[in-house]
């Protein structure tokens, strides 16, 4: 048995609401509420980065394990806000982390799925008796051009995952990804912002490649939509998820425990593993989770877990840690970046 032995999460506490950003744009704040499901975001602070938020995250995911820091053979960090173009964020998080200097490390880079293309590569390494732990960060301070429509969504979080074959609290089942070249979303080399085809967004992009890797997912491993008790998909905003769920089969009632971009916004390689933290908060032995990430460009990766009993010991409440915030003004909220 492989899968997640131990997870770790970290929230920013501040705050931004949607509704602060239309006032200072001048625009309907209903209107964008009702369009992106958003209430608000987290913000990392001036003195925060993916790169410690990621530590934050991995120090919870390892505070209460018994694993032996020694024996993580690999240290995979998956984002698009790596504090450096040329310095692995990895091997910093490693230093940070005093595992010594027999692993393997480097960053990943897809979008938003960046930390689950490195959760699969983590799988790959344990089960092929490389190392006995790997552990992955997915991990972002997300921005927006001011003004554009990412403004209101783009946010701060990370989650820490650790891979092994002991204690294992989400069994891996299998795994599928669906890729493609599609400009939906892209930035340029020494370029602060992102950019974005609108058109491309929706439909072309995100639906495809989901819709392309959960129906792959089902096919292998001849689950139907029913046998899973609870789904996570990526979050750009609350209403995309919800309607990826219901034209695959699922109900809302599936996806609804996952939907933490309301409070949280997107947090890019965080995101769909946010979603996941939410959804271990309540899963029950036995119960099976299907998630799906996707990152512009554009690819899926779709996996299919079963809760194990280790989860009674392992459970961490990110509902409690919501509940730590400060609210921000807009001019705040830029000097933060």
């Amino acid at each position: 048995m492989i899968g997640i032995c131990d997870y770790g999460f970290y929230v920013p506490r501040y705050r931004i609401s949607t509704e602060e950003i239309a006032r200072h744009w001048g625009k309907n704040p209903e209107q964008i509420l009702n369009s992106l499901g958003i209430v608000e975001k987290a913000i990392g602070g001036a003195d925060e980065d993916s790169l410690t938020m990621a530590y934050e995250s991995a120090v919870m995911a390892l505070c209460d394990s018994d694993i032996d820091r020694k024996q993580i053979g690999a240290v995979f960090v998956g984002s698009e806000t790596h504090p450096y173009a040329v310095n692995p964020t990895a091997t910093i998080l490693g230093e940070y982390l005093d595992i010594g200097n027999d692993y393997l490390a480097y960053d990943t880079q897809f979008a938003c799925k960046a930390a689950t293309g490195a959760i699969i590569s983590a799988l790959a390494h344990v089960k092929a008796g490389f190392s006995q732990y790997v552990l992955v960060s997915g991990t972002d301070k997300a921005t927006g051009q001011p003004g554009d429509a990412l403004e209101y969504s783009a946010g701060s979080a990370a989650v820490t995952c650790i891979i092994g074959s002991k204690n294992v609290l989400l069994e891996y089942i299998d795994s599928t990804s669906f890729s493609s070249d599609t400009p939906d979303f892209w930035r340029r080399s020494g370029i602060s912002h992102p950019s974005h085809a609108g058109r491309f967004t929706g439909e072309p992009a995100y639906f495809h490649h989901i819709f392309g890797a959960v129906n792959s997912l089902l096919k292998k491993t001849r689950l139907k939509p029913k046998d899973f008790t609870r789904i996570i998909f990526h979050m750009p905003n609350g209403v995309f998820p919800v309607k990826a769920a219901l034209r695959l089969g699922f109900t809302e009632a599936q996806v609804k425990e996952s939907l933490v971009v309301k409070q949280l916004g997107n947090s890019y390689s965080a995101s769909a593993l946010m979603g996941l933290c939410a959804v271990l908060e309540i899963s029950q032995p036995g119960e099976r989770i299907l998630l799906a990430s996707y990152g512009s460009g554009a690819g899926s990766d779709a996996f299919a877990f079963k809760v194990t009993k280790h989860i009674l010991q392992k459970r961490k409440l990110l509902s409690k840690l919501l509940e730590r915030k400060e609210n921000i003004s807009y001019d705040t909220y830029r000097k933060f970046l």
